[in-house]
């Protein structure tokens, strides 16, 4: 018979939702620059105001996955990569997610792989728009195959401006194992 590691305490995240998680700064003109050449964008409606004034956006908007790496630490707050220097089998990964969710108890299965990525695009960000991110638990499920009991998480996660208009959806899965 096969282990089941959804308990009630993991099943009652289903449906929570995070904290909304706000952006520390608004979109500025250089940081969408330098994501648009980290992206190999380049197109000049990412960094040439007078070319964007021209375009349907009337003025210099940022790449539609900018909303994804927008957060970034506060000045003074904890260095989340300070665990590598104590655990070595920190992955980086777990405490840099910007999703205001608790974690979901599954120490038994310490593997974390990306399940993949679906993300539905609304309007592009501004220059000087506010990001606030939201995250939800759609979904957590098992399923036992070859190598035992995986536990799939699924996030929604919803990015807004500063006037609560939707920029995109991204829905991520992580595969616990």
């Amino acid at each position: 018979m096969a282990v089941t590691y959804i308990t009630p305490e993991i099943k009652a995240l289903i449906g929570l939702e995070g904290d909304p998680q706000i952006c520390g700064e608004p979109v500025e003109g250089s940081e969408v620059r330098r994501f648009a050449q980290a992206v190999m964008d380049d197109d000049p409606i990412f960094w040439n105001d007078t070319h964007a004034k021209n375009t349907r956006y009337g003025g210099v908007v940022a790449p539609p996955l900018f909303p994804l790496f927008a957060h970034r630490r506060s000045p003074g707050s904890p260095d989340p990569l300070a665990s590598a220097a104590i655990d070595p089998d920190f992955d980086g990964f777990a405490d840099l997610m910007v999703t205001g969710l608790p974690s979901v108890p599954l120490p038994m299965l310490p593997r974390l792989l990306n399940g993949g990525n679906a993300v539905e695009f609304y309007q592009l960000p501004r220059l000087g728009d506010c990001i606030t991110a939201r995250a939800k638990y759609l979904d957590i499920y098992e399923k036992t195959g070859r190598s035992g009991t995986m536990v799939f998480i699924v996030i929604e996660t919803r990015y807004t401006n500063q006037r609560g208009e939707l920029l995109m959806v991204s829905r991520v899965t992580l595969i616990r194992r």
